[in-house]
């Protein structure tokens, strides 16, 4: 009987290991944030976590191509907390910020500079100015030299018979 329940007993314990395994093998993500997440180029972005509510002890500073230099923790306080302010750099897009955890978690959040990003292709050749058609030349006005040339300014011959 006793070997039945100590048999029992191991098939229950290797049950509930396979439950809880799965769940201790994935990879967990770290409570910690950017703000905010849109800023302007060459603005300043926040971070913050603290390790004692689901965050950690950062090891290494958050680090992103788009920040001007890297984020240095350098407020500290209750709870683990750990924080720091940085610049952004000023090429608008969509970046990735990471550190490392104590423990050796990396962790990251993306965040936005805003404004149009540049063009990743060369611009176009800029199309020539059509060239102006050529005006077309005046036409020399002609002053008739004297009467004849008008009619004298007398009504034509008169055809009425009086």
């Amino acid at each position: 009987m006793l070997k039945k329940a100590m048999i029992g007993a191991l098939v229950l314990g290797a049950a509930q290991l396979a439950v809880v395994t799965p769940a201790a093998a994935e990879a967990k993500d770290v409570s910690w944030f950017l703000a905010p997440t849109e800023v302007e180029p060459g603005g300043q972005i926040y971070a913050e976590t603290k390790a004692a509510m689901g965050g950690c002890g950062p090891a290494t500073p958050v680090t992103s191509p788009g920040f001007a230099a890297p984020l240095q923790w350098t407020i500290g306080g209750n709870w683990g907390k750990a924080a720091g302010y940085g610049k952004v750099g000023k090429t608008p897009g969509k970046y990735v910020a990471t550190f490392t955890c104590s423990d050796g978690t990396k962790t990251s959040r993306a965040f936005i500079i805003i404004g149009t990003p540049p063009p990743t292709t060369k611009p176009p050749k800029p199309t020539p100015k059509p060239t102006p058609k050529p005006k077309p030349k005046p036409q020399v006005t002609v002053k008739p030299a004297g009467a004849p040339q008008t009619g004298g300014g007398a009504y034509a011959p008169m055809a009425w018979d009086w």
